[in-house]
């Protein structure tokens, strides 16, 4: 028959268990690089309205065109889950153009560029007609 104490941790136990409320608290730390692009929420962040309102479900016509458009490629190309480059093709044909100067903090490893408004989209080309 156990005793009562059979149950009860013992010093070595204790010493064998981590505490992970000890140590750092990752929200406490700050980011090691801003790009603009961190939707992390803590004290004092709010959604914008652009997400808000699409996660409650009401998209603006320019998301909703957006959802289409890929909805169609998905369709046509019989893709469940396009690639990146299919993505930024759709953006492109959707007549989107890299007119301003970025938001975005992406280090030195990428060049930023703008481009004329009227600016072809280049996506349809085949490669051998590149030349």
């Amino acid at each position: 028959m156990a005793t009562p104490d059979a149950n009860k941790p013992t010093s070595k136990d204790k010493e064998s268990v981590i505490d992970r409320r000890v140590g750092i608290d990752r929200r406490d730390l700050q980011p090691t690089s801003v790009t603009n692009l961190e939707r992390r929420r803590g004290p004092g962040r709010r959604l914008t309205d652009f997400v808000k309102s699409a996660e409650e479900g009401e998209m603006s016509r320019e998301q909703y065109t957006f959802l289409v458009a890929i909805d169609a490629f998905k369709r046509v190309n019989h893709k469940t889950f396009p690639t990146w480059t299919d993505v930024l093709e759709v953006v492109r044909k959707l007549g989107y153009r890299k007119t301003m100067p970025s938001e975005l903090s992406l280090g030195d490893t990428v060049e930023d560029w703008t481009e004329k408004p009227n600016a072809a989209s280049n996506v349809t080309k085949l490669a051998h007609e590149a030349d």
